[in-house]
């Protein structure tokens, strides 16, 4: 015995819920192209700002680099500038135990000329040794005061310096690859009292 709603196998099933597929509504030409040029538009767009990106972290990289081979430069060339202070004092205490001797004369004895002779030849090697390895000896005699390579340890009236001028140096000034090691002790010119006034007047 049948019923009116059994099922007929022939007859086939139409979907009504809210799942059933809705057909594609077909696009034109013109709208295949505008979607085509719009997502074109957007790769473009992502590309260039990759692109962007990419260049921005490779120049950071770069900087980077540059830094560590600046300071690794750094470290290497003034890892010694504690023991270069220490052979500077060396040959300042050579320079004064030179100074020390009696200044050249016919009277002098041989023995103190060779002393003194040898003395000094030392100190042109020893020099020239500090010289070949980046340090530097300047004798400031002569030039314009520099506070960041002398230090001042008195002024002096003098009518043949012009005011500023070291005139005196107690020590030499010393650089290690251009950077201080040991400030020169100097003499600083000052002009005297007659030309103060007259060149206040």
């Amino acid at each position: 015995m049948s019923t009116e709603h059994e099922h007929n196998p022939e007859q086939p099933a139409t979907e009504t819920g809210p799942d059933a597929a809705t057909p594609e509504t077909p696009r034109t030409p013109e709208q295949v192209m505008q979607a085509a040029t719009a997502r074109i538009a957007e790769l473009e767009a992502e590309l260039a700002e990759m692109k962007d990106r990419w260049i921005r972290s490779e120049a950071e990289n770069a900087n980077v680099r540059a830094r560590a081979r600046r300071d690794a430069d750094d470290a290497r060339q003034y890892a010694v500038q504690k023991f270069a202070t220490d052979v500077v004092e060396a040959a300042e205490n050579l320079k004064r135990g030179i100074d020390s001797l009696p200044p050249p004369s016919d009277d002098l004895p041989a023995i103190v000329v060779k002393v003194r002779e040898g003395l000094e030849g030392v100190e042109r090697s020893f020099t020239g040794i500090l010289e070949r390895n980046g340090i530097k000896k300047e004798d400031p005699v002569g030039k314009p005061f520099d506070p960041n390579l002398h230090q001042a340890m008195q002024e002096q009236e003098s009518d043949a310096h012009k005011p500023g001028t070291v005139m005196q140096a107690w020590t030499a000034c010393w650089t290690l690859h251009g950077r201080l090691l040991k400030p020169a002790m100097v003499v600083v010119a000052k002009a005297p009292p007659v030309e103060i006034a007259s060149n206040a007047a």
